[in-house]
């Protein structure tokens, strides 16, 4: 038989709504809630969704995922957050709320070296929360705010999200970097605006003020780590390397500084750093090819222009468009990883974001920022729950400080919305053919 456009979409996402409700893993329920389609249709063979797993394997700018997990394992093995930490204490230290500021400020300088908000919310949730709570941080904003501040990895370049966007979308990757940096520090800026607002209502003290000196051996001890980003944003945007090639540069440099700067990271640590690089690139990569494979049988019965049609004929605008666009990606990151929701929810609205002209960066940044707040709200709330482990709280404890602290930074996509030369601006400067 010759199955409909709605009876397709139908037993796609209905098969893996169910599935997910079932509680079997994202990945998995892509990939079985295009059996029933396959088997249904005459035009399809199983083999189809087989090649199409395969082409999105075959992409050599995804090889770059692998390769900024284990740079961010090996900074994490090597001690260099340590080493962040005392940066940031030097800098933000000294305001009210002092090991608050800390937090935000060393997930800002570790998205710009991880790219993966996973990484910041366990390297940095292990030492700053004990060490806020033992100063007399209340349990539950010092969880709330490490989770919330992890959110900055895939926001800040090096950005692994941004990196599969651009393999996915057929967008420059250095461009998604640059754009996503005014808006990461913007967010940053306005968790320290809450962090201080917390301070004033609870007392929370200050670290003290740093001497020359300390500002001096803080910087010294993170300089090289720092360079990380530096390396790996001037490469792309000089057009010296490849987002690949500079993911591999960035995990060279890595194991450099682990095993023969700061020797902190021996031969026997690099078998296990290793196998937790390979376990967690598997998993994403993998749903990556159930995610193309949905995606693709979903653009195979004209839903992404059945979409575009239906929402241009509501005249929503720009800015109409741009809030359904976020608020998408926002119900959808409570549910679903945000790689698969970019394959699928991506590729269907990148058309109806043309149709509107929303600049392909500013749809990408709107839509990356939105799946970020995915990371911090359950059910799904990876960063959230990794946090409220480390924390010894159950989730919901911590929900209220949690929605306290996600105010200002949806303020801050609502801005990026209005004004998307927040943005566009810094990709126009400095790489103007990008968004041209």
């Amino acid at each position: 038989m010759i199955v409909s456009t709605g009876l397709a979409c139908g037993l796609l996402v209905g098969g893996f709504i169910l599935l997910v409700l079932l509680r079997v893993p994202v990945a998995f329920a892509l990939g079985l809630a295009t059996i029933p389609v396959v088997l249904m249709d005459l035009r399809l063979t199983p083999f189809i969704v087989l090649d199409r797993m395969f082409q999105s394997y075959n992409s050599f700018i995804l090889l770059a995922v692998p390769f900024f997990l284990l740079a961010a394992n090996l900074m994490n093995s090597g001690k260099i957050t340590d080493k962040l930490i005392d940066l940031a204490r030097v800098l933000t230290g000294w305001m009210p709320g002092g090991l608050g500021h800390v937090n935000v400020a060393v997930s800002m300088l570790f998205a710009g070296i991880s790219g993966s908000s996973t990484a910041d919310a366990a390297g940095c949730g292990k030492i700053l929360i004990p060490a806020m709570v033992r100063e007399g941080y209340d349990r539950r904003f010092t969880i709330a705010i490490t989770a919330c501040s992890s959110v900055m990895g895939v926001i800040i370049p090096l950005s692994i999200l941004m990196v599969v966007w651009g393999g996915v979308m057929q967008t420059s990757v250095g461009a998604l970097f640059l754009a996503g940096a005014i808006p990461g520090i913007m967010i940053g800026l306005g968790l320290m605006a809450t962090v201080y607002g917390y301070a004033k209502v609870y007392n929370y003290p200050i670290i003290g003020v740093p001497t020359f000196r300390d500002i001096i051996t803080a910087f010294k001890g993170s300089f090289l780590a720092m360079l990380t980003p530096v390396f790996v944003v001037g490469g792309i945007v000089g057009g010296i390397v490849t987002p690949t090639e500079s993911a591999i540069v960035a995990a060279i440099y890595s194991l450099i500084l682990g095993m023969f700067v700061y020797r902190t990271v021996t031969v026997r640590e690099l078998g296990q750093i290793f196998y937790e690089t390979g376990r967690f690139a598997s998993i994403s990569l993998f749903a990556i090819g159930t995610a193309t494979a949905f995606g693709w049988l979903l653009a195979f019965y004209n839903v992404p222009r059945l979409i575009v049609t239906v929402m241009t004929s509501m005249e929503f605008g720009y800015f109409g468009t741009a809030l359904v666009i976020a608020a998408l990606f926002l119900f959808f990151g409570l549910f679903i990883d945000a790689i698969p929701t970019i394959i699928i929810l991506g590729t269907v609205l990148m058309p109806v974001a043309a149709a509107a002209d929303i600049h392909p960066i500013a749809f990408a940044i709107i839509g990356i920022v939105s799946l970020a707040f995915g990371l911090v709200t359950p059910p799904y709330g990876l960063c959230l729950l990794i946090s409220a482990a480390i924390g010894g709280m159950n989730v919901v404890q911590v929900m209220k400080d949690v929605v306290i602290i996600l105010l200002p930074m949806l303020f801050i996509l609502l801005l990026i919305i209005i004004f998307p030369e927040i943005a566009l601006w810094l990709p126009g400067w400095l790489m103007p053919q990008s968004v041209r």
